[in-house]
């Protein structure tokens, strides 16, 4: 992908995932009431609705639960990446991610393939996509 492609925004809720991602890690909430634990990050576990939560790394694999290739960029900065793979990620601890499927098999992609973590640098930032695994 192009470096051109835009830097993520970071809010109170989400700095310590985009720590952790400039850091090589994949980081995901676990509610230390209820044990839940979820992705995208947000303030309230989403089951329980409470505040009590920590922040855990995940093992950086999982499986396609679904994707799409994009054949006609969204905004001027992808233009140069299409095609492109857009995927639903089941991760190995259990909760769906939406990223991207990158690297030189991204668009042999199948429902149900193993796929693991990679890091895509957006300025000062990384974000976090996944390639397929051999």
């Amino acid at each position: 992908m192009s470096e051109l492609h835009p830097e993520p925004i970071v809010n109170a809720d989400s700095e310590v995932y985009w720590a952790a991602a400039r850091d090589g890690r994949l980081a995901l909430q676990k509610c230390q009431d209820c044990g839940h634990l979820d992705f995208m990050p947000r303030h309230v576990c989403p089951k329980c609705w409470s505040d009590a939560k920590q922040w855990v790394d995940a093992a950086g694999t999982g499986t396609v639960h679904s994707f799409s290739i994009v054949h006609r960029a969204p905004l001027p900065a992808f233009r140069d990446d299409v095609p492109y793979v857009v995927a639903l990620i089941d991760l190995a601890e259990g909760p769906r991610i939406m990223t991207n499927i990158v690297g030189d098999k991204a668009l042999d992609v199948e429902i149900g393939a193993s796929v693991t973590l990679c890091f895509e640098d957006r300025g000062e930032a990384k974000v976090p996509q996944f390639q397929l695994a051999d």
